[in-house]
């Protein structure tokens, strides 16, 4: 029975394994491609803030100078305790208030800006958070894309760990990297579309008239994602423009942070994923279903843990009871993910992080495990802001 058990796991888990190798692989340095719609589109930036008055300037200076005469940036100022409205208008922007004690979350703040935009809507309407910045020329470039394909797009969003960071928090940066820009740009090179990051996605507006945005789900973004994939407009990824962000520095702050996150994303798995499959089945969607499967691949330190202790206790099996069955399928689990996981850090992250710091990768997934044991026990299943540090 335990031989049958754990053949089973190993071939679930070929699944996701098998779908990042090739994620991975496909990546390759591309040209810069250029969008050049008939007109330039108007264009509305949407900024949704909960209490960012220390950072909202220098994201609002990235904003403010790329837009157009006949743009508009909207900060909504969410449930906020601080004086983030008026810093907000004082750098230029406009500005609308949102106070509601029970609808609380990011999705909520986006609803309420997408009303207010509603008695003069514009082209497109690009989504970045308070605490985040886009290069130059960032905007135009989102939103020309997003009317060329007539479809969602997202930049690749970075998060950027402190220069003085622990090799923990440079193995974070990396799995981050390795979410957010290479999985996504090996979608890309498949023609396939990506997931929603949060920050930094532009939607031609008729899209969004056509889901329900106005939710307290804590992965509010890639929850929008994949009802948008599920109506046949799926994301298509945008590695041209970066958007970056910060780690909380603060412990609190990361701890928050990272709950939040793949508490979200195990919760969307569960309940999303079995849903999506029978979809992309039924209806021969190829999009839907490169977005399902791509929803099958858990966050990295969790796979590491998984598939390592998969290895571990099938070598044991195979001993003991002379099935060796379980443990080739979870060595070819284990080598699909430390070839894909090293190709990745070989192209993408060894400037940042250093083979040595390689080496505290076990400790870093083993520190987890309480934040996914939490998951089975006390799930976390309310937005909460991540502390961040004062200036």
């Amino acid at each position: 029975m335990i031989t049958l058990a754990l053949l089973a796991v190993g071939l679930v888990l070929l699944v996701p394994c098998t779908f990042l190798f090739l994620q991975i692989m496909a990546t390759s340095p591309g040209a810069r491609r250029t969008d050049a719609p008939s007109r330039r589109p108007s264009i509305a930036v949407l900024v949704p803030a909960h209490d960012e008055s220390s950072g909202i300037v220098a994201t609002l200076e990235c904003i403010l100078p790329q837009l157009a005469s006949t743009d508009r940036c909207l900060v909504v100022a969410d449930n906020c305790t601080d004086d983030t409205a008026a810093v907000a208008r004082a750098a230029g922007a406009s500005v609308i208030e949102r106070s509601d004690a029970t609808r609380r979350g990011k999705g909520f703040a986006l609803d309420f800006g997408l009303r207010a935009l509603e008695e003069a809507p514009p082209d497109v309407v690009v989504m970045i958070d308070a605490d985040c910045q886009i290069e130059t020329d960032g905007i135009a470039r989102l939103s020309a894309r997003a009317v060329v394909l007539d479809a969602p797009v997202q930049a690749l969003y970075l998060m950027r760990a402190p220069a003085d960071a622990s090799y923990g928090a440079r193995i974070a940066e990396f799995a981050w990297c390795v979410k957010n820009r290479v999985r996504p740009l090996g979608l890309d090179r498949f023609g396939l579309p990506c997931q929603l990051m949060g920050s930094g996605m532009a939607f031609p507006w008729r899209l969004l008239q056509t889901i329900d945005l106005a939710s307290g789900h804590i992965v509010e973004d890639m929850k929008l994602g994949i009802d948008l994939a599920a109506q046949g407009s799926a994301a298509r990824f945008c590695p041209e423009v970066l958007v970056t962000s910060s780690f909380p520095t603060e412990s609190a702050g990361t701890q928050s942070q990272r709950t939040r996150w793949e508490h979200g994303h195990l919760s969307m798995m569960v309940s999303t994923v079995p849903r999506l499959l029978a979809l992309a089945l039924r209806r021969r969607d190829g999009a839907l279903l490169a977005i399902a499967l791509d929803l099958t691949i858990p966050p990295l330190a969790l796979l590491v843990m998984l598939v390592g202790a998969l290895v571990s206790v099938s070598l044991v099996v195979a001993v003991v009871t002379n099935a060796p069955a379980p443990l080739i399928v979870a060595a070819v689990d284990a080598a699909l993910v430390t070839v894909g996981v090293g190709t990745a850090w070989w192209r993408f992250g060894r400037e940042n992080l250093p083979l040595a710091a390689l080496a505290h990768a076990p400790w870093y997934a083993l520190a987890k495990i309480p934040l996914y044991a939490r998951f089975l026990v006390t799930r976390q299943t309310e937005w909460i802001r991540s502390k961040r540090d004062l200036p």
